[in-house]
């Protein structure tokens, strides 16, 4: 371990608690504890706060999303938290007719499902019916314990769907959603980590629904901006492009070692995703308990792509901007204009598997295969987009996937009652932590709730093995 004069011009501060990450988990926990009184500092290995949400500038003040954006009515602490910072929500664009691309034809239809035939729409609600009932036999608080919980692990959600899913328009569409809720396909996923999501968030419509659902309403300024300004409410208690690389952890402090800082503390806060909690030093090293718990998170696949148009010309053909396709590689899309929808913008999704292939693609080859997609499904005038953004989370040093973690067969029955515990004077928040809207934005700002009260409780897991040998007690 490097000494104090061989880290040069670092900075050492003490206090309370240290929170690793300033996305919106880290920043809810550490303004919870400054207003507590606490002494805190926010140690973020970026040049900017937010973590997964980020906003884009397109020109005249107005930005599109290129990380988590949308909030439902049921999502009731982001929303809060909004109110607080002074950021308003709008409704996510929802008016006209959605399409569905399928078998090289294109079909316009209204409501949540596409009109594929009555056998599809039977099944299609069979099978939400099965996956919500199942569900809510799932305990938010601990999965693992669901009755069943070992068979449930034991499958992905593909051999569920094999079995219960009869016909193949149903089976796409039912697949479609896992892709577009965890960026991942249904044969990685864990049945039980499926349950438990659906629970988590009150049932299957509100992961995908757009009015009274998860993609109800946007922020206005942009999802970051509710970021953004907690953070200028914690002043320089953010620390930027201060990467944590080591944590030292003993029975009545904490020492975090990051690159051009140093924090002593009573206690600290890990808001990583679990997969990047793993990549982390611990001094002493973490149990292998906990270790193996996040080799067994990964994280989700996704690119976001954007096509800015100087109008959103598809409003006047009478399209929503919503289309699925089961063509690809671009399979779902969204209208993500600014609130006064000007300019026009288009959003399509990449995710799983597409993610994954396109992303070792070249940028001008992704470009390409992207435009084609909203060509085909909005008309020539989709194919000369003003602008084009993307973003692909796989490739971010620091986040290395999205939308978040989830569990593979068998991972959350063997490990999961270490997703949360506390290890000494460690705790862990994110929103894979969260046990309502568990993944989401809610969930992060929940999750860091938790968290500050944990820390100001001055809880310690009981039972469980301290650094310097002894054992802790609640």
């Amino acid at each position: 371990m490097a000494t104090d004069g061989e880290r040069g011009r670092e900075t050492t501060q003490t206090v309370d608690a240290v929170v690793i990450g300033a996305g919106l988990a880290g920043l809810v926990a550490a303004r919870d504890l400054a207003g507590a009184g606490q002494s805190v500092a926010v140690l973020e290995a970026r040049d900017r706060v937010g973590g997964r949400v980020l906003n884009e500038p397109i020109g005249d003040g107005k930005v599109v999303e290129v990380g988590g954006q949308w909030a439902g009515p049921t999502q009731h602490r982001i929303l809060e938290l909004a109110r607080s910072v002074g950021v308003e929500t709008f409704p996510t664009y929802d008016e006209g007719e959605s399409a569905i691309e399928i078998g090289g034809e294109l079909l316009r239809y209204t409501g949540t499902i596409p009109s594929l035939g009555k056998a599809t729409l039977l099944d299609v609600a069979q099978a939400q019916r099965k996956l919500d009932r199942l569900a809510r036999r799932v305990p938010i608080d601990s999965p693992w314990e669901a009755p069943g919980a070992r068979k449930l692990d034991g499958q992905t959600f593909w051999s569920w769907m094999r079995r219960n899913v009869y016909t193949p328009s149903g089976r796409m569409l039912i697949g479609l959603a896992v892709e577009s809720v965890w960026a991942a396909q249904p044969e990685d996923v864990s049945l039980l980590n499926v349950l438990f999501y659906i629970n988590s968030a009150g049932g299957f419509d509100s992961l995908v629904d757009v009015e009274g659902g998860a993609q109800q309403d946007r922020f206005v300024g942009g999802s970051q901006l509710v970021a953004t300004r907690v953070a200028a409410e914690l002043g320089d208690r953010v620390v930027l492009e201060a990467p944590v690389r080591r944590i030292e952890h003993g029975a009545e402090s904490v020492r975090v070692f990051a690159e051009g800082a140093t924090v002593a503390a009573r206690r600290a806060i890990v808001t990583l995703p679990p997969t990047l909690c793993g990549r982390l030093t611990y001094d002493p090293p973490l149990s292998g308990y906990r270790d193996q718990l996040t080799q067994r998170m990964p994280q989700g696949t996704v690119i976001k792509c954007l096509a800015v148009y100087d109008q959103p010309f598809w409003r006047a053909d009478g399209l929503s901007g919503q289309m699925t396709s089961d063509v690809g590689p671009v399979r779902l899309t969204f209208d993500n204009s600014p609130p006064d929808g000007s300019p026009g913008v288009i959003l399509g999704f990449l995710e799983g598997r597409w993610a994954r292939e396109l992303g070792r693609w070249t940028a001008d080859a992704r470009r390409r295969a992207v435009i084609d997609c909203f060509t085909r499904f909005f008309g020539r005038r989709a194919a000369a987009p003003e602008r084009y953004i993307e973003r692909s989370w796989a490739e971010e040093e620091w986040t290395r996937g999205c939308y978040g973690c989830f569990f593979t067969p068998g991972g959350m029955t063997a490990y999961g009652p270490a997703l949360r515990e506390p290890i000494g004077r460690l705790h862990w928040a994110g929103a894979e932590t969260a046990t309502v809207w568990n993944g989401y934005m809610d969930g992060a700002v929940r999750s860091g709730e938790r968290a500050a009260r944990e820390v100001l409780a001055g809880r310690l897991a009981p039972g469980l093995p301290m650094p310097d040998g002894g054992i802790s007690t609640p």
